[in-house]
């Protein structure tokens, strides 16, 4: 399996150079040339990259399941089953790490995020997908981690509108940054799998970290590689879906307990 480096992850700063993120029409959050070159966004295979931590989307036992989740035990080999088992799960709305094992990412933080018809009509929806960001956020700057990459939470099998999902995680992001804890993080990464989750980050990224004109200005000014070689080193997206397999069905669903 070829991986990928976490320098090859493109930044927003990038993305807006090669036009690929288009500004929005209007933001009310200031322009920041350090966020745009930390927040980086792609659609690959989560498993495939070198960094820090990747974040799972777990449920509630941690012992794996379908889709992205089943993915990453798989890569990660059995002892990272068997270090969940002795996590005792894991609420709604929170995460735990645990060791990457054979996967290039050094560390997994699971978060388990909210099933949405059921914790939407308990008005819970946000507040728990918030939490799992945040929290996921606040053990890589508690376990000295330089770099994050999450994969869009509860926008499969639980139901999460991608937009309404990618809002509140950028959204997330954006505040932990705004409040000084993420200074010590190098890079956020949201990787997608899927088309409609890219596409719904692709139209929310601008909103909440627009491009800094500033910087475009003085890089106009200075000979830079052209949008064709940049775009060159771009890694290609993943052309198969991950394996639905294990994941729990409607009724099964339905049943899990709720924080």
């Amino acid at each position: 399996m070829s991986t990928i480096p976490v320098s090859d992850i493109p930044c927003v700063s990038l993305l807006y150079k090669l036009d690929r993120l288009k500004p929005a029409e209007s933001s009310t959050y200031t322009p920041s040339s350090t966020y745009n070159d930390k927040i980086a966004l792609l659609r690959n295979d989560i498993t495939k990259l070198e960094v820090d931590s990747i974040v799972n989307a777990a449920n509630n036992s941690l012992l794996g399941g379908g889709g992205v989740d089943g993915a990453i035990h798989r890569a990660a080999g059995p002892e990272l089953y068997d270090e969940c088992e002795l996590l005792d799960g894991c609420v709604t709305g929170s995460a735990k790490i645990t060791k990457g094992y054979r996967l290039p990412a050094k560390h997994v933080i699971h978060a388990v995020g909210p099933v949405y018809q059921s914790t939407k009509r308990q008005g819970k929806h946000t507040s728990l997908l918030q939490g799992c960001y945040r929290t996921s956020l606040e053990l890589a700057v508690d376990n000295k981690l330089k770099s994050i990459a999450f994969s869009a939470l509860s926008t499969g099998v639980y139901g999460y509108p991608s937009d309404e999902a990618a809002e509140t995680a950028i959204g997330e992001v954006r505040k932990f940054l705004d409040s000084g804890k993420g200074d010590s993080l190098e890079r956020i990464v949201f990787c997608n799998f899927t088309e409609k989750d890219e596409k719904a980050y692709f139209d929310m990224i601008p909103k909440f970290f627009p491009p800094d004109q500033t910087v475009e200005k003085k890089d106009e000014e200075s000979p830079a590689p052209t949008s064709e070689d940049l775009a060159a080193q771009l890694p290609d997206p993943p052309t198969k879906n991950p394996s639905e397999e294990g994941q729990p069905d409607a009724k099964k669903l339905k049943s899990l307990k709720e924080s």
